[in-house]
């Protein structure tokens, strides 16, 4: 009898793992159910304008920001679910010059690339004057 115990209680253990294990969520809490893909491409033009390019599945959102160094959202972008493309140009002309991030977002990857806004400072012409000093008699 003392040897039926123990098998008994382990298949029960185990068993009970089990349904515990299948009955929970395999979806972590806040995640949505459905992630989509995505690629970007992202390049600024000689005329301060700045280039998105995403292509997107069905299925899950997408998040386009960008972002001051301080954290400020200055644009905001939300592809729903059943969006697959997003092509946007930023004019950044009126931002002054810093640090800024375009973070891209399906809920669980976070893509992010940083920009550098600089205004070359116009370089001073070097300009030398020479004087010759002619004697006359």
């Amino acid at each position: 009898m003392k040897t039926l115990i123990k098998p008994l209680l382990f298949a029960l253990t185990l068993g009970f793992v089990t349904s515990v294990t299948s009955f929970s969520e395999a979806n972590p809490i806040g995640r949505s159910k459905a992630v989509a893909t995505y690629k970007t491409g992202i390049y600024a033009t000689r005329t301060g304008k700045l280039n998105i390019a995403l292509d997107k599945q069905t299925g899950g959102t997408v998040d386009i920001r960008l972002r001051s160094n301080n954290g400020t959202v200055l644009y905001s972008k939300h592809l729903g679910k059943n969006e697959r493309m997003c092509r946007t140009r930023l004019n950044l002309n009126d931002l002054e010059d810093g640090v800024y991030q375009v973070e891209i977002t399906n809920g669980v990857e976070v893509t992010r690339q940083t920009i550098t806004l600089s205004t070359k400072q116009p370089a001073l012409p070097e300009r030398t004057i020479a004087m010759n000093t002619v004697a006359s008699n």
